[in-house]
């Protein structure tokens, strides 16, 4: 198995992809923590608020404009001249899908899984008295199918649920941010691919702490706010930070 580390300099002057971390709109326990600076009360899969689905609106029509454009093949640093996605992937936490079918839904494109993409520490409920993390099943195969018509499943999977484990510890999350950095390369190195992956602030953090190889820090922070967009060129054999946590396309007042 490829290691992301491993990529030799005739592999990387091959590619020129475009990389797209965005995060879901804002959910019911954004909303909760905004209020009351406490997770109590949380749910283990949120739904988006009424202000998460305006945001996603907006980033849909952001994401679309130029699409008909071929100049977006030349560098193209602000997209002034559009995206020109061409795969858009999401996590599978309710959140990331409803985010990313109503992108789908305007781009007339289909949604893909990618499971790796969920939240640092997976579907839990807390007990606050016994100080435990206890994993949830998720939504199942005929739910994920009946609400998100623009979701491309894999065949054989998420039956009894999609997540169906314990919470993921914070060992976790470096290694898995990692696997899914060897994997975005092997399926889109040697391309000009335009890839957009719907996921969370928390992953963000950990996929940018990989990218730049940095040590686990405590106080060390990468923010995302709903909706954000964050683009990464990987081209030459160089990765290019081009912009992070992009929301010009949102007025003030939906910011969160």
């Amino acid at each position: 198995m490829r290691r992301f580390q491993q990529f030799d300099q005739a592999e990387f002057d091959r590619e020129y992809m475009q990389f797209y971390f965005i995060r879901h709109a804002q959910s019911t326990n954004n909303a909760l923590y905004d209020q009351s600076a406490s997770w109590q009360g949380r749910s283990h899969d949120p739904e988006l608020t009424n202000l998460g689905q305006q945001q996603a609106q907006l980033l849909a029509q952001f994401l679309k404009r130029g699409e008909s454009s071929t100049a977006n093949a030349a560098w193209d640093p602000q997209n002034a001249s559009g995206f020109g996605l061409t795969h858009l992937y999401a996590s599978l936490m309710v959140r990331a899908l409803h985010t990313g079918s109503i992108v789908a839904a305007e781009l007339g494109r289909p949604l893909l899984t990618w499971e790796d993409l969920h939240e640092t520490g997976g579907l839990y409920l807390d007990d606050e008295q016994a100080h435990t993390k206890t994993g949830q099943p998720g939504l199942n195969r005929a739910e994920l199918a009946e609400r998100f018509p623009h979701l491309v499943l894999p065949e054989t999977v998420y039956e009894t649920g999609w997540w169906n484990r314990p919470f993921e510890e914070a060992e976790q999350w470096p290694i898995r941010a990692r696997r899914f950095l060897n994997d975005l390369l092997a399926r889109h190195a040697n391309t000009l691919d335009r890839v957009a992956v719907i996921s969370h602030g928390g992953f963000y953090h950990q996929v940018l702490t990989a990218l730049l190889d940095l040590p686990a820090r405590h106080g060390l922070w990468f923010l995302m706010n709903n909706a954000g967009i964050s683009r990464i060129d990987f081209y030459n054999g160089n990765l290019t930070l081009v912009y992070s946590n992009r929301v010009d396309f949102l007025p003030g007042e939906l910011i969160t």
